[in-house]
């Protein structure tokens, strides 16, 4: 069973060293992916994944670091984050087509 936070590291999808990375289920568990491949996110990473993708999207084409690393609003974002403070505090708003 994954672990939902893991100590100081490298940030999986941005590449940041950070003080807590958070378990991201690639397929998500409501979708079958329980026991599936995950990856280990910054907080901050983790939340835009989830602002800007329904479960559904996520299952269905974004279910690899590498799909989600080429996808054109993610890649708008990695360029940004990877810019700041690892320590900074980030507000993500959800897509309104997401809903």
């Amino acid at each position: 069973m994954a672990r939902r936070k893991d100590k100081q590291g490298i940030c999986e999808l941005c590449g940041r060293e950070v003080e807590e990375r958070t378990v991201h289920h690639l397929t998500p568990k409501d979708k079958g992916g329980a026991h599936k491949e995950t990856a280990l996110l910054c907080r901050a990473c983790h939340r835009q994944i989830h602002a800007l993708f329904t479960n559904k999207e996520l299952a269905d084409h974004y279910d690899t670091l590498g799909k989600l690393k080429k996808q054109e609003q993610m890649q708008r974002f990695l360029k940004w984050i990877r810019k700041q403070s690892p320590d900074k505090k980030v507000k993500v708003k959800t897509a309104s087509q997401k809903r």
